[in-house]
């Protein structure tokens, strides 16, 4: 039996690659890749086609440039109250030791006893908790954990509601029918020829991060045996998120809802997954970036959520 788990162990990812999933195959492997420059670790603003954005599960978007530029609370509640900490610090460990041990909530002679003591004595315990973060946290004047967060600032531009506290260096942006028509271009393009293989080709119209990702995929394709063939793309519907600059450098995030002729083959040509005569339809948020005078190119995708 044991050498049945061990053997059944070393086959199984052998076994996960026969079957492939529809997503994985196609340009990005359904996965949010990519970067947004100062927005990187900021969800965009929802649309109709996407009320919602998956974050970045793989990016080279520095984490720490957005943290610096956060709510500007100055530490977190640790570092901003050394003593509060110790205080909550010594009600939960002599709670949790008097529940154990069955002394009581920190043995103040209370007498409740079995699980309907125990339950009461939580729930003392929680709003003990919560008096003191709100006595403390509004004494510093910042948001309660137990409340809202910070208010929203309000939307102005192509920039999405609190964005205009990233600084002067970003300004809003407003787009054209021409940038548009640049989007739907270019998602046509890296499509057909992602379809085709040709990353030579994708590389005029996405970042040296994007490539970076899409050339790890389309070899863990090739270890499969398999090939994504696209054709046939077309735009159904397009929605601008937000459009923004910073300094030199330009950015779009779009939703779109494109649909395609989207099928997986094997090295026989055999078709693994989708159906040739059944187009796909596809929701994601695609990021476009350019540097001033340049034109655009794809600097991030995102599932919507």
């Amino acid at each position: 039996m044991r050498r049945f788990f061990i053997l059944f162990a070393a086959l199984l990812p052998l076994m996960g690659g026969i079957a492939v999933d529809h997503a994985d195959a196609r340009l990005g492997g359904g996965h949010s890749m990519g970067s947004r420059g100062s927005f990187s670790y900021r969800p965009p603003r929802p649309t109709s086609i996407a009320p919602g954005a998956a974050p970045f599960e793989r990016s080279q978007a520095p984490a720490a440039g957005y943290a610096n530029r956060g709510l500007g609370t100055g530490g977190n509640f640790a570092q901003r109250r050394p003593f509060m900490t110790g205080l909550l610090g010594g009600f939960i460990g002599a709670g949790i030791f008097g529940l154990l041990f069955g002394g009581g909530f920190m043995h103040m002679g209370l007498g409740f006893g079995g699980l309907f003591g125990v339950l009461i004595q939580l729930i003392i315990l929680f709003f003990i908790l919560r008096w003191l973060f709100r006595l403390f946290t509004r004494r510093s004047g910042q948001p309660s954990i137990f409340g809202g967060g910070q208010a929203p600032g309000r939307q102005y531009g192509g920039i999405g509601p609190g964005q205009q506290a990233m600084g002067p260096s970003v300004q809003p942006l407003q787009l054209t029918s021409a940038d548009r028509q640049a989007f739907a271009q270019c998602l046509a393009y890296v499509q057909q020829a992602w379809g085709a293989g040709d990353l030579r080709a994708i590389s005029q119209a996405a970042t040296p991060e994007l490539m970076g990702y899409f050339q790890d995929q389309l070899n863990t394709l090739s270890r499969q045996g398999l090939r994504n063939r696209v054709s046939d793309v077309q735009m159904d519907n397009m929605e601008l998120s937000e459009a923004w600059s910073e300094g030199d450098t330009d950015y779009a995030t779009v939703a779109m809802r494109f649909s395609m002729i989207d099928v997986t083959e094997d090295r026989t040509g055999r078709i693994v997954d989708g159906d040739p005569n059944v187009r796909a339809l596809v929701s994601e948020v695609w990021t476009f970036t350019r540097r001033r005078g340049s034109h655009w190119i794809l600097a991030a995708i995102q599932q919507t959520n």
